[in-house]
C-alpha cells in the first residue's frame, strides 16, 4: 500500500483525483492510500434529501459527491481517509471493507485510550454516542474510493446547519473534545499504521 499525505486540498480537485485514479488503475496497481484535509465544504451523497441542509452558509460551498450517505461537512482538522483500493484483490466485499474501515478507526481510538463502537444501522464510529468518524465509499469495478473522515480538532459549529447523515439527532464529537493532545500530524501517522495494519495482504 501506498500512503500519500496530500495537506489541504479542495474536495472537488480530490474527487477528481480519485476518479482518475479508479479510472486508469489496473489489476496490478498498488492500492493507494490518501490522507487530507479539505477547506471548510459541504458534500452531497447519492442519498441527500435537501430537508437535512437546515441552514446552508452560504460561505461554504455544497458539492454534489458520487459516495454512499447523505450529507456531511469537512473542514480544516478533520482528517480524510481515501481508500483506492482493490476489494477483489483484498478478498473483501463492500460490507466487509466498511466494518474494516470503521474497526481500523475503533483501532487507532482504542490506542489513544478512547472506547469506541460501530453502528448497524448508523455506519460510523461512535464515542458515548456522538458520531467522531462518518464514512462513504463509491465502488467501480470492484475498486472502491472516498473512505472515512475522523474529526480531530476542528470547528464543529458548521455540522449544526445540517442533519449530519441525515439523522436529525445526531450529535458529534472529535478527539480535542476527548482530551486527546496530539497534532494532526501525529494522528495521521498513528492512523496510517492502523491501515497498514488493517488492509496489507
Amino acid at each position: 500500500m501506498i500512503i500519500k499525505s496530500l495537506g489541504l486540498l479542495p474536495y472537488d480537485e480530490s474527487l477528481e483525483k480519485m476518479r482518475k485514479f479508479t479510472r486508469e488503475r489496473s489489476k496490478s496497481t498498488e492500492d493507494e492510500l490518501w490522507l487530507v484535509e479539505h477547506p471548510p465544504t459541504y458534500t452531497l451523497g447519492l442519498k441527500t434529501k435537501p430537508e437535512h441542509i437546515l441552514n446552508h452558509d452560504h460561505k461554504i460551498p455544497l458539492i454534489q459527491s458520487d459516495r454512499g450517505g447523505q450529507i456531511t461537512y469537512h473542514g480544516p482538522g478533520q482528517i480524510v481517509a481515501y481508500t483506492l483500493f482493490d476489494l477483489r484483490r483484498l478478498n473483501l466485499t463492500v460490507r466487509k471493507a466498511v466494518r474494516l474501515l470503521e474497526q481500523t478507526t475503533i483501532n487507532l481510538l482504542s490506542s489513544l485510550g478512547i472506547a469506541a463502537c460501530g453502528n448497524d444501522v448508523r455506519p460510523g464510529v461512535y464515542v458515548n454516542s456522538k458520531k467522531i468518524a462518518s464514512l462513504g465509499l463509491k465502488i467501480r469495478n470492484g475498486y472502491s474510493y472516498h473512505g472515512v473522515a475522523l474529526n480531530v480538532d476542528m470547528d464543529l459549529e458548521p455540522f449544526d446547519n445540517i442533519n449530519p447523515c441525515g439523522y436529525p439527532d445526531l450529535n458529534v464529537t472529535q478527539l480535542k473534545e476527548l482530551d486527546v493532545n496530539l497534532s494532526i500530524d501525529e494522528v495521521r501517522q498513528l492512523w496510517a499504521n492502523q491501515f497498514i495494519l488493517s488492509f496489507s495482504n
